[in-house]
């Protein structure tokens, strides 16, 4: 995720960073322009047609659908900007529950150093194993071995189901140890039912994109609408068509792209949740309390 000084709105004009859409959509600016310059060069000096063609009637549908694709694009971002706020509500779900839970087994536990060594292990474990399985990888590296134990995730199956078992065992054993009173298991319980709450609901959110049949009307309505102007406007443009044409798609295009990127906001593209500050928050807050 881009950290940056919202206030200072001046420097964004100038900035240029590696999700930036002008790079993404280059080619597409200079096939845009070849093909409006074709276009202008056939109809006013090869065809001649003049101002009074029926084709100027073109600029006449465009002003008719400029209404349609704007609200069009202005629900594509919106459905993809909540789909990133929720998965940021989420992920604070998710900080907040490890802070909770550490809290209650320090509270609960105060003379069992084991189990505060296993759960200030497992719980940061549990967040970087969201955070890749998210990913679609496992980072090794990033796993606290736990104290106590040999325990190592089957890669072949849910990593965090199999984290969120561990620690769910951990507990009904310090209940059947008589560590911890029935109103405490039911306490904890609740706590740890809520990893996996987060868990699911990330889960719904990356793998429940857009339609298929509505991503794909768009990016058709904006080829079609660019493609035709060319035909209408340039008995009043001329040439200007070229530059013109190119900002216009530039605009319609970025829309598109930016919702494309944020609507799976756990990756690593410069818009997406910071999630690997977050789980190092995690580690950081989960060894302050225990």
């Amino acid at each position: 995720m881009i950290n940056y000084n919202p206030k200072d709105w001046f420097t964004f004009i100038f900035r240029i960073h590696k999700a930036d859409t002008v790079r993404k959509l280059f080619p597409m600016f200079i096939a845009l322009s070849i093909y409006s310059a074709l276009i202008a060069w056939l109809e006013l000096s090869v065809w001649k047609l003049s101002s009074n063609s029926e084709l100027k009637n073109i600029s006449l549908m465009h002003g008719l659908l400029g209404f349609v694709i704007s609200l069009l694009l202005v629900f594509r971002t919106n459905t993809a900007y909540d789909r990133w706020w929720e998965g940021r509500r989420q992920w604070g779900t998710l900080v907040n529950i490890s802070r909770n839970f550490a809290i209650k087994i320090r509270a609960m536990l105060p003379d069992n150093p084991g189990a505060s060594a296993y759960f200030r292990a497992m719980i940061p474990n549990y967040a970087y194993s969201l955070k890749n399985h998210l990913r679609k990888t496992y980072l090794p590296q990033e796993m606290e071995a736990v104290p106590g134990t040999d325990f190592h995730p089957d890669l072949s199956k849910h990593v965090p189901n199999q984290l969120a078992q561990q620690m769910t065992s951990k507990i009904m054993e310090l209940h059947r140890d008589g560590q911890l009173s029935g109103d405490q298991l039911i306490i904890l319980n609740n706590e740890l039912q809520t990893f996996t709450d987060v868990c699911g609901a990330c889960e719904r959110i990356k793998n429940t994109p857009i339609p298929f049949s509505y991503s794909v009307f768009i990016k058709k309505f904006i080829f079609f609408y660019i493609m035709t102007m060319p035909f209408g406007y340039v008995f009043s443009l001329g040439y200007l068509i070229i530059p013109m044409v190119v900002f216009i798609f530039f605009v319609l295009a970025s829309l598109e792209l930016i919702a494309e990127e944020i609507e799976d906001p756990f990756g690593r593209d410069a818009n997406d949740l910071p999630t690997d500050t977050i789980c190092t928050n995690i580690r950081l807050h989960v060894g302050e309390l225990l």
